[in-house]
């Protein structure tokens, strides 16, 4: 398995937020695993964290850990030019600042909820221990501090993102402005380090003339829709922008990091004139590359692609998504069918360079034998329901032991897609409609289109306790389409 995280600093009277982090030192959790009361972060005001600051900075100088602060709190700027909003936001940033983590790290972050209601923060696609996941039964009550622990496993490099997750909030809290990037990095990555990286977050919004978020009211045409598709927005953002501008040289290879950090959106990504390399997914890097024309997204996913500078000094091109049908007829958007641009790459003037090798081979990925499995489960998600049923905290919908393996059918049985989202375990795709999957590659969330089957393998090597399953449309979740996933150590 693997495990991201995100190291934020206090340098003395100042802290950034961000995405950046390569070393860090090493914290040792309290028995009980939930908080570190010896990190130096305590001793730090949370106040004198500097807002704006891309990163986390890691606080600790013992090699191996990372000590850092995270705020929720609101806040009052532009999202869209000449025109602010108040919004949510960590560390005072939309998107907050990127944790970047080293495989081994030992993390705290000591988060403090300074917003009007209760919060999370939900390290998705992380293995960790129960009481750092953040889910909905385990709120953060404003004016409370909560300090989140845990250890980067080996083999779990790659791009993650946290965020909200209260019950029945997750929306309209991710909405404000809650959510950011985690980078983690192996000590052997295989991709050159003179391959430029870029991190992409994706998200969308509706905003009104004032600077208020468009939040329908349920009964109205547009609410009906909302509760249905999920919220999507007119708007579309990549880092916080509307259409930016990439730069790249001929024949430079860039290593893109992208994040769909979208609601319910899922985006359709192609660039106009080439092809990309796809070389991973949530859970890190793939055995071997793969080239496409364009690969799709879903909202919760995470994908790491290769562009090659294929275009000619001083030219540009489109980053743009293309149409993808994830509606029901009768409420799909009047321009779902309309490609979008995200942002331009542009060429510079320099003189072309000679394009680096790409490695045919990037890391070995475990095989989960089916044959090791204990149990299948079928899974069946319809519209609003997990298994006929509504989200109930004190309900457990799923038992399986520590260490056994598990063949799990998702089946989508109504006319939209649904993306499923397993916390604290990543897992392989065995088929889909029973057709094999290509090859193996780690995942967390996986879109079932519409009246269609996923078949994915897990192992549930390590942490018990009660773990979320969802769609991650976040209104759905919001609903109640939740399950209680509880693995249990053997008596």
């Amino acid at each position: 398995m693997r495990t991201r995280t995100v190291s934020l600093a206090l340098l003395f009277a100042v802290v950034a937020v961000g995405i950046l982090l390569l070393t860090r030192p090493s914290l040792s959790p309290t028995p009980d695993g939930s908080s570190d009361r010896g990190s130096p972060t305590a001793d730090i005001p949370l106040s004198s964290i500097v807002e704006g600051d891309r990163f986390m900075r890691n606080v600790s100088t013992e090699p191996g850990t990372v000590h850092v602060a995270l705020v929720a709190a609101p806040e009052h700027m532009a999202l869209i030019d000449g025109v602010r909003s108040d919004v949510y936001a960590f560390n005072g940033r939309v998107p907050g600042p990127t944790l970047e983590l080293m495989e081994g790290d030992r993390v705290t972050v000591r988060f403090r909820n300074e917003l009007p209601e209760p919060t999370t923060v939900h390290w998705h696609g992380l293995s960790l221990p129960i009481d750092s996941d953040g889910s909905p039964l385990d709120p953060v009550e404003p004016g409370e501090e909560k300090h989140y622990t845990f250890t980067i496993p080996t083999g779990f490099a790659g791009t993650y993102w946290y965020h909200p997750h209260p019950h029945g909030a997750t929306t309209s809290q991710v909405t404000k402005g809650l959510y950011g990037a985690i980078v983690i990095r192996a000590p052997d990555d295989p991709l050159p380090e003179s391959f430029s990286e870029r991190l992409l977050v994706l998200s969308d919004n509706r905003i009104l003339s004032d600077g208020t978020f468009d939040f329908t009211e349920p009964t109205t045409a547009q609410g009906q829709i909302d509760f249905q598709n999920g919220r999507e927005g007119d708007l579309l953002f990549v880092n916080g922008e509307i259409t930016p501008t990439l730069e790249i040289r001929s024949g430079e290879i860039q290593r893109w990091r992208i994040v769909n950090a979208a609601a319910s959106r899922v985006y359709r990504l192609a660039i106009q004139g080439q092809t990309l390399l796809h070389v991973g997914s949530d859970g890190g890097l793939f055995e071997h590359p793969v080239e496409v024309d364009e690969i799709v997204i879903a909202n919760s996913e995470r994908v790491e692609v290769l562009v090659r500078g294929t275009g000619t000094p001083g030219s540009s091109t489109v980053l743009e998504t293309l149409p993808y049908d994830r509606y029901m007829p009768q409420t799909r958007p009047a321009d779902w069918n309309q490609p979008r641009a995200l942002l331009t790459l542009r060429y510079s003037d320099e003189p072309p360079l000679t394009p680096e090798v790409v490695p045919e081979t990037l890391r070995p990925i475990p095989y989960l034998d089916p044959a090791d499995a204990s149990a299948t489960r079928e899974i069946v998600m319809a519209q609003g329901m997990i298994n006929n049923q509504l989200f109930d905290m004190d309900r457990v919908d799923v038992s399986a032991r520590l260490g056994a393996t598990e063949i799990w059918e998702v089946h989508n049985i109504v006319g939209m897609d649904h993306p499923f989202h397993l916390h604290g375990f990543q897992f392989q795709i065995l088929d889909r409609n029973g057709v094999p999957e290509p090859f193996r590659k780690w995942k967390d969330s996986v879109n079932v289109p519409k009246k269609e089957t996923v078949r994915f393998i897990v192992r549930f090597a390590d942490h018990p306790g009660k773990w979320m399953i969802h769609c991650h449309i976040l209104d759905h979740e919001d609903q109640g389409m939740m399950g209680i996933l509880e693995v249990t150590e053997e008596e």
